[in-house]
């Protein structure tokens, strides 16, 4: 089984689980008032900086930055609801660790997602150790404490449909950047030329290779080979991000 196939971990049973909640906003939901994979990407970056506080550890290490998201789709969560979310460390190492987070709607609807977090120092931007009191904390969910980076996916080397993906100031974080949900924005683009790959259950991951900084061309290219979708968000010859969609 690849990476790319294997199912996230459980919900420990015992441990440093963080619960937050809070309504579906209006703003992250799509035309079927379904939450989208960029409101998503926001919930669980807010569920982040919410737990980092709840930790203690929101001071000693303010900034982080993802190098994969993996988003499981098992029952949409559709507007108006309000949305549980729980978080824990799946792996960890010195300066990362994958984190999961499960969201559940109070009317129905079910996500499970993990994302792959880097420490980082803001003044070199190279990944920062992470205090001895948050793995402490962190380590309570999982046996694995020599996490390391590994790509799940190829950057697609041929490509049937490419479209240009225009960038807008918005899209920019405190280190110039283009922001992870600015990525996800890009994907939408392309579940709405491949519906029916993103009918429920679904997995979509976006896994980043390099940052997109303002001002730049950027293209969004894929290939469909059955039910899996591979894209990349390229500027040039360069692949920045890859992506997959994927059934479950």
């Amino acid at each position: 089984m690849s990476n790319a196939d294997r199912p996230l971990s459980p919900l420990p049973t015992a441990g440093y689980v963080y619960q937050t909640s809070w309504p579906v906003a209006t703003g992250d939901v799509d035309d079927q008032l379904r939450l989208r994979l960029d409101g998503v990407a926001r919930y669980i970056q807010e569920a982040g900086a919410e737990n980092l506080v709840d930790a203690g550890e929101a001071e000693a290490h303010p900034h982080w930055i993802v190098n994969r998201t993996v988003v499981d789709v098992h029952e949409a969560i559709e507007w108006p609801t309000e949305v549980t979310l729980r978080r824990w460390c799946s792996a960890l190492s010195s300066r990362w660790c994958t984190m999961r987070v499960d969201l559940v709607g109070a009317e129905g609807g079910r996500i499970e997602t993990e994302g792959f977090w880097i420490a980082i120092n803001e003044k070199t931007l190279t990944p920062l150790r992470v205090s001895d009191s948050l793995i402490a904390k962190f380590a309570t969910t999982t046996t694995e404490h020599r996490l390391k980076w590994g790509k799940w996916l190829a950057d697609p080397a041929d490509v049937d449909t490419a479209m240009a993906f225009p960038l807008r100031r918005t899209d920019v974080d405190v280190f110039q950047h283009v922001t992870n949900t600015a990525y996800w924005h890009a994907i939408h683009e392309v579940m709405a030329l491949e519906p029916d790959v993103c009918v429920p259950p679904y997995r979509a991951v976006v896994e980043y290779r390099r940052p997109i900084q303002y001002g730049e061309d950027v293209t969004i290219g894929y290939v469909r080979r059955g039910d899996d979708v591979h894209i990349g968000l390229s500027v040039g010859a360069d692949v920045r991000a890859a992506a997959l969609l994927r059934k479950l």
